[in-house]
């Protein structure tokens, strides 16, 4: 499906980029094995295109025409500035982060993630990314940017 799942902070990751329509993803990359809608803000709409056997699902934002605004990876070889990140520790994460100029995080706990009492949540405001351990292994992550009630991508 992708020549590669690396990771590039507020652009996309390999060729897919923020700001792709929806059909357009569709049209190049195939029909989702699921999708999910959000629709509580009156301005804008959240549909979730699940590719679960791929490792990732895409969140397109907008009313008429959606755009790709945000990513969640759980795949095995997902990469985040030359390193494989799945399954390092929240240490390992945080030393990358910040060896790329990222060192203002927030931790979260259980209360802000759900159902499991070991995860932890790692974030990152200005890049928009989420890490997400349990067990102190990285098992997914999310990124993604800004979207306004235009719907067009906000610059940071």
């Amino acid at each position: 499906m992708f020549t590669n799942y690396k990771i590039i902070p507020n652009t996309g990751f390999g060729e897919v980029e923020f700001g792709m329509e929806m059909d357009k993803f569709v049209e190049k990359y195939g029909e989702p094995e699921e999708v999910d809608t959000i629709d509580d803000d009156e301005e804008l709409d959240t549909m979730i295109l699940h590719y679960w056997e791929k490792g990732f699902s895409l969140f397109f934002v907008g009313l008429t025409n959606p755009i790709l605004a945000g990513i969640e990876f759980d795949y095995k070889d997902t990469e985040l500035y030359g390193t494989m990140i799945m399954g390092k520790s929240k240490e390992d994460i945080i030393a990358l982060m910040e060896a790329n100029g990222h060192s203002d995080y927030d931790e979260g706990s259980e209360e802000t993630m759900g159902e499991n009492d070991n995860d932890l949540r790692v974030s990152y405001d200005e890049s928009m990314m989420d890490f997400f351990f349990r067990e102190n292994q990285l098992v997914y992550m999310n990124f993604g940017v800004l979207v306004g009630d235009d719907g067009k991508i906000e610059k940071v």
